[in-house]
């Protein structure tokens, strides 16, 4: 299965759509996608796993490092995800602790407003 990833804005956030299946094969080009908005100077991303049926621990790597990269110029980044087996996954990875994670585009788009209010979790 290919993957898709697609983008769009709400105002300063951008979300980034991803679906099909994370792996090493297709993880370079979420990575790019994400570098590419954090290049331009777009610091607040939400990215929507809700299309994802699969993901393995280089597509894992690329949301942490990507988190990570976001953080070091004071941005964000949250996760959309309701599919069980993929939450399983990062709960037992204990990337859910890290990983801001909500069960909707609208959810991660007010926790970024939140956010932006206050202090953020800082890894």
């Amino acid at each position: 299965m290919k993957l898709s990833v697609s983008m769009t804005e709400r105002d300063d956030v951008v979300i980034v759509t991803v679906a099909g299946e994370v792996d090493v094969y297709t993880a370079p080009q979420l990575r790019s996608a994400l570098e590419e908005r954090l290049a331009t100077g777009q610091n607040k991303i939400v990215v929507d796993l809700q299309g994802v049926a699969f993901i393995d621990s280089t597509g894992l790597g690329v949301l942490v490092g990507q988190l990570k990269a976001l953080r070091k110029v004071d941005g964000s980044l949250f996760i959309v995800c309701s599919d069980e087996r993929i939450l399983r996954l990062l709960a037992i990875t204990g990337l859910d602790q890290i990983l801001p994670l909500h069960d909707s585009v609208d959810a991660a788009l007010a926790a970024v407003d939140e956010d932006a209010a206050g202090p953020g979790v800082t890894v």
